[in-house]
């Protein structure tokens, strides 16, 4: 099976292709630029590289949210167009998840996440086996970090935002917290397609992005039809 993977739904702009579970190539970049602009021509050079043609790709995985809105809508137009387009089946990914396979190794729990501003996240707790033990959800870092206290055991954080975020963690849970190394923080998209590989695909229309809260506008809007 041939795998085209995208991850636009952060800063990092991650593609690659997998043959037959072979990564065939990679391409990473962790810059602030318009993804829009560059996923398009990232996507061409990878498969000149790598010398796969459109017709020869299997499936198409996608990293569907959460994360930034604009990125996980650039992800997913662009792979369910290429998939429809082929004729072939796409793949959703969470985010989230993608984060959490680059502790996979770790004996213990995985805490993937993304800073959501005013003090909240987009996280979730992983095993090592990539089991959901605590449902991925948006909310105050604070409270998320108090209820990992009462597991007791020990914890690997995963973020491209782990900055902001490290004298809380360290705050709350001490030694408990695991703070990987800085190459750990970046979703591989090679882990992205094998994901893909496991998962059955969904029909077309019913791949949709996984904000885990509605955009601040759509909020708004509704806050203002609540009040006619």
């Amino acid at each position: 099976m041939n795998v085209l993977a995208m991850d636009t739904s952060n800063d990092v702009l991650g593609l690659s292709i997998v043959k037959n579970g072979i990564v065939a190539g990679e391409l990473m970049t962790n810059v602030k630029k318009n993804h829009s602009i560059r996923l398009m021509p990232a996507i061409d050079q990878l498969m000149r590289d790598t010398q796969t043609k459109p017709e020869e790709l299997d499936r198409i995985a996608v990293a569907h949210g959460p994360g930034s809105y604009t990125g996980v809508r650039i992800g997913l137009t662009t792979a369910k167009t290429m998939a429809w387009s082929l004729g072939i089946p796409v793949v959703g990914i969470s985010s989230l998840k993608a984060l959490a396979s680059q502790g996979r190794l770790y004996e213990g729990y995985i805490c993937p996440f993304f800073d959501a501003r005013r003090g909240l996240v987009y996280t979730g707790l992983y095993d090592t086996k990539l089991n959901l033990i605590k449902e991925e959800a948006n909310l105050l870092m604070s409270d998320w970090l108090a209820s990992l206290k009462d597991l007791n055991a020990p914890i690997l954080f995963l973020s491209q935002d782990t900055a902001l975020h490290k004298d809380m963690i360290e705050e709350y849970l001490g030694d408990q917290a695991v703070i990987a190394d800085a190459g750990y923080h970046y979703p591989s998209p090679s882990y992205l397609a094998l994901a893909a590989m496991e998962k059955e695909p969904a029909p077309l229309h019913e791949l949709v992005p996984n904000y885990l809260r509605i955009p601040e506008a759509e909020a708004k809007w509704l806050a203002q039809q609540e009040k006619r």
